[in-house]
């Protein structure tokens, strides 16, 4: 056991930091908004945003950033994004894709060449395929991998964008947005750096640029595909 000891360790310390930072939220919580993360052990989900104040982001995380639940009625907005939505009057829902993500990469090869994965895994896949079907076969000829995934990966984020704005179960008042977190020197600006691909079903820049001046300088895309 080695590792045990040194995560109780960084407890402590965050123990010790947070003691007096929950005195407002013990009873309750209203997050300002709810951020839908991949659980890439790269992606830092409080981090990303310099957030170190409890009860003010709803954190979800799991392979692909999903929003989307299976269950016997079909395909519905998963609980755990749905919950803050419908329960602590958050009002502001973000995906959160990232440069290399391994599950749009697991499924941009089920869909090109299959794979083989254990069966939670090949679940996960199992529901991203349908959404990312077509992205797959609008990409470019010729276009090089890690081009195909990070194209996807913007795709993927807006899927589940448009999941969540058509879906009932979500308030007509909620802002959805999308952003992809880049570590890896795709986008050209700073390792770590958000960047706004999608605002409530919007992804072309320059309309996006011309009606949100305030964050016009973190607006990018790799790609705007056909039907776009």
């Amino acid at each position: 056991m080695s590792t045990l000891p040194d995560l109780l360790s960084g407890n402590a310390d965050h123990a010790a930091d947070f003691e007096d930072r929950f005195d407002e939220v013990q009873a309750g919580q209203r997050p300002e908004a709810v951020t839908v993360c991949c659980s890439d052990s790269r992606v830092l989900q409080d981090e990303m945003w310099s957030n170190d104040e409890p009860g003010r982001l709803f954190t979800c995380g799991n392979i692909g950033n999903r929003v989307i639940q299976r269950t016997a009625d079909g395909e519905v907005v998963s609980g755990d994004v749905l919950y803050p939505l419908v329960h602590t009057g958050t009002r502001t829902a973000v995906v959160v894709g990232h440069t290399g993500c391994g599950a749009v990469t697991a499924t941009y090869d089920a869909l090109t060449d299959g794979i083989s994965e254990p069966a939670g895994i090949e679940h996960c896949i199992e529901l991203l395929k349908p959404h990312l079907e077509a992205g797959v076969e609008a990409l470019p000829d010729g276009v090089e991998r890690a081009d195909a995934i990070n194209r996807l990966v913007e795709y993927n984020v807006d899927r589940q964008v448009q999941f969540l704005l058509e879906s009932d179960d979500v308030p007509a008042d909620v802002d959805v947005d999308g952003v992809v977190y880049d570590f890896q020197d795709v986008y050209g600006g700073r390792r770590g750096e958000v960047h706004v691909v999608n605002v409530g079903g919007e992804t072309d820049v320059d309309a996006l640029r011309s009606a949100h001046p305030e964050i016009a300088s973190r607006v990018d895309r790799l790609w705007e595909y056909p039907g776009a």
